[in-house]
């Protein structure tokens, strides 16, 4: 998508990014430069508003579990 610096150093936001990360007037957002690329980044964004962005996995493991592969991972490292 395309858009348009201004003279005073603005560009808008297209609005299906702003869909996508849930952005309307007075959020925050942080702009991270990195190999010559910008991210941006909303910062105010509610937790809640996350939720579903993660597929569940296909086949849900225990906190034990978790814990065992942690171990076994760092005895062999």
């Amino acid at each position: 998508m395309l858009s348009t610096l201004t003279s005073k150093g603005q560009i808008t936001i297209p609005v299906e990014i702003r869909k996508k990360l849930g952005l309307h007037t007075g959020n925050k957002v942080n702009f991270i430069f990195k190999n010559n690329v910008v991210e941006i980044v909303p910062t105010d964004i509610s937790v809640k508003s996350l939720k579903g962005i993660v597929p569940k996995p296909a086949n849900p493991v225990t906190i034990e579990e978790m814990n065992k592969a942690i171990e076994d991972y760092h005895g062999r490292n």
